[in-house]
């Protein structure tokens, strides 16, 4: 009987019997340690708390598509090989140019020497150059061209002029202004040099250019005679050149002879075709 008392005591909640758990609290949940499981591992970055939710922004351009191809890259073959020789050509030709302008400002060389028609034919008239590298004695010497002239008088006797400095004059116009003329500074001076590097110390020319060359000066004559005053037509002309050395200065023991060097020229026989525009050599028929 015992025994059943026992098991009645057990079943009913007596002494003998465990107390069932008390209910839980939520403080007691708290508090309660974790229940055992697996490592926690690193704990993902948290972003920015979401703010209030916005309109979507603006949507920005595509991307731009890239353009069509320009300068020769937008030719077709065939042509863009065409601009390529094009190209190479003119290369070659300023190549050429540049070499063929040196040598001829160049002193005097084994080149100059063995090729110096080719230089001259490609250098004048057009590209001419009035200056040279490495000049061994620069100019010394003021240089005046000066003319004389042979006219019909209106009594009809031929009478000549004095000589007429023509470079004087030049220097006259140009002296105090500020922007001088091209043709007072430049024009019978380069006429002059023409002539020299056209001719022989024989004043006899060397083919075209130097025919050319006299023509020019006589037309350049022509123009300065005409506000000369003369009172009738000019028959002939005749230039000239006086060169004078630029005196040493003092502190110099160098001895410098200033006296005038002439070259005179022939006489040339005036022809309509050395009359420049507006010059009428004072033909009465020609001015109505």
């Amino acid at each position: 009987m015992r025994s059943d008392e026992h098991e009645d005591g057990a079943v009913a909640g007596g002494p003998g019997a465990a107390a069932p758990p008390p209910p839980r609290t939520p403080d007691d949940a708290d508090a309660a340690p974790p229940a055992p499981g697996p490592a926690p591992g690193p704990e993902p970055a948290s972003g920015p708390a979401p703010g209030p939710e916005s309109a979507p922004g603006p949507v920005g351009p595509p991307a731009a598509e890239p353009g069509p191809a320009a300068g020769i890259a937008a030719l077709d073959l065939p042509y863009q090989v065409a601009a390529a020789i094009g190209l190479a050509l003119v290369g070659v030709l300023a190549a050429v140019h540049l070499a063929m302008v040196f040598l001829h400002v160049a002193p005097s060389n084994t080149v100059t020497k063995s090729h110096g028609d080719a230089v001259r034919w490609w250098v004048f008239p057009e590209f001419e150059q009035n200056w040279r590298l490495f000049a061994p004695n620069p100019l010394q010497q003021n240089v005046a061209v000066e003319v004389r002239a042979e006219y019909l008088a209106a009594d009809g006797q031929r009478r000549t002029t004095e000589w007429i400095d023509m470079t004087a004059q030049d220097a006259e116009a140009i002296r105090g202004n500020l922007f001088p003329s091209h043709v007072h500074q430049n024009q019978l001076r380069r006429g002059w040099d023409f002539y020299l590097g056209s001719h022989d110390d024989d004043n006899r020319p060397n083919g075209v250019r130097g025919r050319l060359a006299e023509q020019y000066l006589r037309r350049i004559a022509m123009e300065r005679l005409e506000g000369a005053g003369l009172d009738g037509p000019v028959q002939r002309v005749q230039l000239r050149s006086a060169s004078r050395s630029i005196k040493a200065p003092e502190w110099s023991a160098e001895k410098t002879d200033t006296r005038p060097v002439h070259r005179e020229l022939p006489w040339w026989t005036i022809t309509p075709a050395d009359l420049p525009a507006g010059v009428v050599n004072g033909r009465t028929e020609e001015r109505g």
